[in-house]
C-alpha cells in the first residue's frame, strides 16, 4: 500500500517556534510516534512526506531515526493542495493510496492495515469516531439553530484510503469548480460517491494544541 503523509501544516494554533511535528511529546518528535506505527504497520510500502521545504532536513532527519525510507514531496499552501501534489508525486503503477495526518501520532498500526484492506477491495474509507457531545449548529451572531441527531454524527479522522485514479479525479473538480474542504473524503461526497466508515479509537488524536500535547504524551507514555 501507497502512503501519504501529510505534513506541511503551518501548526499556528500550537503557538510554536517550529512544525509542531518536531515538538517533543514523551521524549521524542511527534512526527516520530507517527513513523513508529507506520513502520509496525505490514501493509505500507511506500511512505511519501509531503511538507514545507523549510522543514525538509528535520523530517528527513527524524525519518532516518525511525529507520525509514521515505520519499520527500513539497507541499502547497493548504492541505488540498498539498495532498495534489502528493498524488502528483506517487509512482505511476501505484492503485491505491492511504492519506494521513501526521500529527496523528497515536495511530495504531491495525488501523492502516484495516484501512488498507478496504481500499484494495475498492472501498473508499475514512476512519472516524462516533460523535458523543451534543453538537450544536450556531448562526454567524453566536445563536443556536438547530441540534443534529448525535446518532448520525461521526469525527472523520485519518487514515483515509481511495483508489488514486478516483482521488486525482475529485482533486481536478475541486480545481474546476473552486472547491475547498478539509479533507480528501469531503470531494467524494460533493461528488456523490460513496465512502465507508471505519470505526476507529478516540485516542486517535490530531495534535493540533498545546492541550493535546498533555494528552498525547499522557497516552503514549501509558502505551510504553
Amino acid at each position: 500500500m501507497y502512503l501519504l503523509i501529510a505534513a506541511a501544516g503551518s501548526g499556528s494554533r500550537m503557538r510554536a517556534h517550529c512544525n509542531k511535528l518536531l515538538l517533543n511529546v514523551a521524549g521524542r518528535p511527534v512526527l516520530a510516534w507517527t513513523l513508529d506505527s507506520v513502520k509496525a504497520s505490514a501493509s505500507i510500502d511506500w511512505i511519501g512526506i509531503v511538507g514545507q521545504p523549510s522543514d525538509k532536513t528535520e523530517i528527513l532527519s527524524v525519518a532516518e531515526e525511525c529507520g525509514l525510507r521515505i520519499h520527500w514531496i513539497d507541499g502547497g499552501s493548504t492541505r488540498q493542495e498539498s495532498v495534489q501534489r502528493g498524488l502528483k508525486g506517487l509512482p505511476p503503477e501505484a492503485k491505491h493510496v492511504l492519506i494521513h495526518d501526521a500529527a496523528r501520532c497515536l495511530v495504531e498500526p491495525q488501523l492502516l492495515n484495516q484501512c488498507s484492506d478496504l481500499v484494495k477491495q475498492g472501498i473508499a474509507v475514512v476512519a472516524a469516531t462516533p460523535v458523543t457531545d451534543t453538537i450544536k449548529q450556531v448562526s454567524h451572531d453566536g445563536f443556536i439553530t438547530s441540534t443534529p441527531d448525535r446518532s448520525q454524527l461521526w469525527a472523520a479522522q485519518t487514515p483515509q484510503g481511495f483508489n488514486i485514479s478516483e482521488l486525482k479525479n475529485a482533486h481536478e473538480h475541486a480545481l474546476l469548480k473552486d472547491w475547498s474542504v478539509t479533507d480528501d473524503a469531503a470531494l467524494f461526497e460533493k461528488l456523490g460517491w460513496p465512502v465507508k466508515i471505519l470505526e476507529s479509537s478516540p485516542s486517535n488524536i490530531k495534535v493540533t494544541t498545546p492541550f493535546d500535547l498533555i494528552i498525547a504524551e499522557a497516552l503514549l507514555l501509558k502505551r510504553i
